[in-house]
């Protein structure tokens, strides 16, 4: 597998919510591109030339990656594709040029679209079939695409490592943190669900925090 295997998503919209602020919000997406897997340990390796995991594998997921390193990251990878950068980068500024045709991270709405896949409940799937999660991963995270896809193609949207997403979480309260998404292979089963946000400063590294790029559909 490829972190530059992309699945293509249509135009859609999806309703977004947070337990802690009792918000609900929609969001019409334009098309899109998403990676069917989080980026890998080698694939992070060959692009940056550093491997930071704290676990050791090829195809595991990349974590322990800050979201400042995941945006150098697709930055990287679209030079190297040819691609202009989606990122325009200025000490702690960063920039989301969306006319640019390179690798960036998806939104939290494009990743919970994604996610879902045309499902509406709390997963795609039996977490066990879809997932690791804290219940069947003997704390450590595995291989990407070992477990069942969605409907779209899409593996490892639940459990293994949290993606990291463009958006800040909520600005007024917690400044620049940013959004979090589908949970890891430490979580209990209720942190692995499509409509779960979490938050993190972009400098935090962690074991279970990783990403998977996405690309905006040509126009």
């Amino acid at each position: 597998m490829d972190s530059r295997t992309m699945v293509p998503v249509a135009a859609g919209q999806v309703a977004l919510a947070d337990r802690r602020t009792q918000r609900r919000w929609s969001v019409q997406l334009a098309p899109y591109e998403i990676a069917a897997h989080p980026v890998t340990q080698d694939e992070y390796a060959q692009v940056t030339g550093e491997r930071p995991s704290a676990f050791s594998g090829g195809n595991l997921p990349v974590e322990s990656v800050s979201w400042w390193a995941a945006v150098r990251f697709c930055n990287t990878l679209s030079e190297q594709d040819g691609r202009r950068p989606a990122y325009r980068l200025d000490d702690e500024n960063v920039e989301w040029d969306r006319t640019a045709d390179g690798y960036r991270l998806p939104t939290e709405a494009e990743w919970e679209y994604a996610c879902r896949a045309g499902t509406t409940g709390p997963r795609y799937g039996p977490l066990d079939e879809i997932a690791w999660y804290r219940d069947n991963s003997g704390e450590r995270p595995h291989d990407v695409g070992s477990r069942r896809p969605n409907a779209w193609g899409l593996h490892d949207m639940l459990g293994n490592v949290w993606n990291w997403c463009w958006d800040v979480y909520d600005a007024e309260v917690y400044g620049t943190y940013r959004v979090l998404r589908g949970g890891g292979w430490f979580d209990e089963h209720w942190s692995c669900r499509a409509s779960v946000r979490r938050r993190s400063h972009p400098t935090f590294t962690v074991d279970d925090v990783g990403f998977r790029v996405a690309r905006s559909a040509p126009r």
